[in-house]
């Protein structure tokens, strides 16, 4: 499955009613294997969850840990990357070399990698654990 096509029909879906701002996101893993997930906004702001957490979300429930590439769309001017919340997700399953692309709903507007979003990510490793 296409990454685009993933996250362009998960942003479709998204439930924004009061930013209008609707976010996309897909993961694929290792094995080929695609998540998406859209952000769904809350009355309470704080209890909203952002498009990447639910792919992941989607991700871990069908039993896979491992993130190999990445995709967020939002339309707007600006080319959107994910939150910082989202840089930490992303990088508990992903490597710092994972490719990450940040699009529009016209196609790929700028590529990046989870470590060139979040340099000196918080890990495993911080906590005496491996990785």
């Amino acid at each position: 499955m296409d990454l685009f096509d993933a996250a362009r029909a998960a942003w479709a879906n998204a439930y924004a009613p009061y930013s209008g701002f609707k976010v996309g996101a897909a993961v694929r893993c290792p094995d080929g294997s695609v998540f998406a997930g859209c952000n769904v906004e809350n009355v309470a702001y704080p209890q909203g969850t952002c498009a990447e957490a639910g792919a992941i979300a989607a991700m871990v429930a069908a039993g896979r840990t491992r993130i190999a590439e990445v995709l967020v769309l939002a339309a707007g001017p600006e080319v959107i990357s994910p939150c910082g919340g989202c840089r930490q997700k992303l990088a508990e399953f992903a490597p710092p070399d994972t490719p990450v692309v940040l699009a529009g709903p016209e196609g790929e507007r700028a590529r990046t990698t989870v470590g060139a979003l979040l340099p000196g990510a918080f890990a495993p490793a911080h906590l005496g654990g491996p990785r």
